[in-house]
């Protein structure tokens, strides 16, 4: 999984990206809500831990930027504050799962897991985005053309950019989530895949395509 942890303790955020990185997770971490924005314009998550009570921004104000927005990237409210008022003001903010300080590491793992699952399989088995429509459960790219069934990797790709349309990927971070066990994938892997699949939305007349910025990271946007 892609964590973004957002806590300003920077103690607890060294050992909490400590646990993540030790059960497999790759995490980027943000010390205040600003930042915490920042990264989620920026890049596309599996999760994010956010904690409450942040300077710049409190995590109440983050969540509520992000469903806004749309993202519906599955949030793990994290705190120190134990009162239900709380717990409910950020369940109804859009929150998946709340937990309080202080924690045990594998509630903490079994939690991510489990609100990631439920975003996964549950909640959003479709993302759309302009006519095109991809299928969690059966990797099916559709338009109202027709559709096709993509490779896990394709697949992949597109879900992430998918999740946060606004959000631009660098090839680096498709290779380093996409690729991570494979040593011998070319450093152009990410390139071949992008091809692939600006191909197969051309096929299907998709009224959307990847764009590559100057800086060599990929997005969506919408075709004029």
């Amino acid at each position: 999984m892609n964590i973004l942890l957002a806590e300003d303790e920077k103690s607890l955020s060294r050992a909490l990206s400590a646990i993540l990185t030790r059960n497999g997770c790759t995490v980027d971490t943000a010390f205040d809500g600003e930042e915490a924005m920042e990264h989620m314009e920026a890049d596309s998550y599996d999760a994010v831990v956010l904690d409450i009570m942040m300077p710049k921004a409190d995590g109440i104000t983050v969540l509520k930027n992000i469903r806004e927005k749309g993202n519906l990237t599955p949030v793990l409210m994290l705190t120190a504050k134990s009162e239900i008022d709380d717990k409910v003001t950020g369940l109804e903010a859009g929150a998946n799962d709340y937990l309080t300080k202080p924690f045990n590491s594998r509630e903490l793992m079994a939690r991510l897991q489990a609100i990631t699952r439920a975003n996964t399989f549950q909640n959003h088995p479709k993302l759309s985005f302009g006519n095109v429509t991809i299928n969690r459960e059966t990797f099916e790219l559709s338009t109202p053309t027709g559709g096709l069934r993509l490779s896990n990797k394709e697949f992949g790709m597109l879900e992430i950019m998918m999740t946060n349309p606004k959000s631009r990927i660098s090839a680096e971070r498709f290779k380093e989530r996409l690729w991570k066990d494979d040593s011998e994938a070319p450093e152009t892997i990410a390139h071949i895949y992008i091809s692939y699949l600006s191909k197969k939305l051309a096929y299907l007349n998709a009224d959307i395509k990847i764009n590559e910025t100057e800086n060599h990271e990929y997005g969506l946007e919408k075709i004029k």
